[in-house]
């Protein structure tokens, strides 16, 4: 499984001009999921999101997680994390899950989250969607297991 993480300021998701999904300062949290992948992957990429210390303190040092300040998140399944483009022209995406696989773990990340107290929106699984940020920082980081 492998979560793009970007802090931001504000961010949205829109399916047919229809925002689905929109949150203030926070995470944009982009799901890639993998044929190997597990609820237990699902979890632990959950915690780590909430509580990666990447938010400022007082002082302007990065020490503070998205659950110590209050943040939202922004959920978007992205199967494109998984394309590899080591060959020819055009990504490969064989190594993306299956769809029931992947929004089954997608769902289950998006429910941790909330259980650990974060406000969570979702886009639109399988859908094409519009995704619009405002990066803070910017702080992209990928979490992986």
């Amino acid at each position: 499984m492998r979560v793009l993480l970007q802090r931001v300021e504000s961010a949205s998701v829109s399916v047919d001009d229809k925002v689905v999904g929109q949150i203030g300062p926070g995470l944009l949290l982009l799901v890639g999921v993998t044929h190997e992948d597990t609820e237990k992957q699902a979890v632990s990429l959950a915690e780590k999101a909430a509580n990666l210390r990447i938010f400022s303190d007082e002082e302007g040092k990065m020490n503070l997680s998205l659950v110590d300040v209050g943040g939202e998140a922004l959920v978007v399944s992205q199967f494109t994390l998984y394309g590899d483009c080591r060959k020819g022209r055009r990504p490969a995406f064989v190594e993306a899950a299956p769809p029931d696989m992947a929004n089954d773990l997608y769902v289950k990340f998006a429910e941790h989250l909330k259980s650990l107290g974060v406000k969570v929106e979702t886009g639109q699984f399988q859908a094409m969607m519009k995704v619009s940020l405002i990066n803070d920082g910017p702080v992209t980081l990928m979490l992986e297991n």
